[in-house]
């Protein structure tokens, strides 16, 4: 399957709870207020409306999904939205970021390249920042990649528009890794 980088995977639809067509819902994004009544959702099934969301128990129950039978074959689909409509339905905070906008973004320290990030990792309730190292470090014998904590301890500034992130004690963890 094409890779679609306009679409983000939002939640997973889990198992099946009780009866009456409800799923559990592996939410994947910081915007709860994303799953209200009457959304219609891009999936991995095809398009679904939600009928009910219960953010406390994070289930859910699509439209025209009313028994468990039905609602058995969501089970592992994933919901996507888009950047655009991300953008629109999510309001960030000062010093916050959409991942998207950070997936590729230069790690500088000391005005030194230590690699591009790769990813976003979520361990706990830390994010992790996974990062290609760079040709040069690695021809040096550091590691192809590391993970960078992303916290205020090694995180100084996000630039988005020079596309770069400077970073405090990366090289320490790169050369620990």
């Amino acid at each position: 399957m094409k890779k679609d980088i306009n679409r983000i995977v939002v939640a997973k639809i889990g198992k099946t709870i009780g009866f009456k067509g409800y799923l559990k819902l592996h939410i994947l994004s910081d915007f709860n207020e994303q799953f209200n009544i009457k959304k219609v959702w891009e999936t991995s099934f095809g398009e679904l409306e939600v009928e009910r969301f219960d953010l406390q128990k994070s289930l859910i129950k699509f439209k025209n999904f009313d028994n468990i039978e039905s609602s058995k074959q969501l089970t592992n689909h994933l919901l996507y939205s888009t950047i655009e409509e991300t953008r629109e339905l999510c309001k960030l905070e000062k010093d916050e970021f959409f991942w998207f906008d950070i997936v590729g973004l230069n790690i500088i320290e000391q005005n030194n390249l230590l690699g591009i990030v790769k990813e976003i990792e979520r361990i706990g309730n830390t994010d992790y920042l996974l990062i290609e190292t760079s040709e040069n470090l690695i021809k040096n014998g550091l590691p192809k990649t590391f993970m960078l904590p992303y916290i205020d301890q090694y995180i100084q500034n996000v630039d988005i528009e020079n596309k770069q992130i400077i970073v405090n004690g990366g090289l320490d963890i790169l050369e620990a890794s």
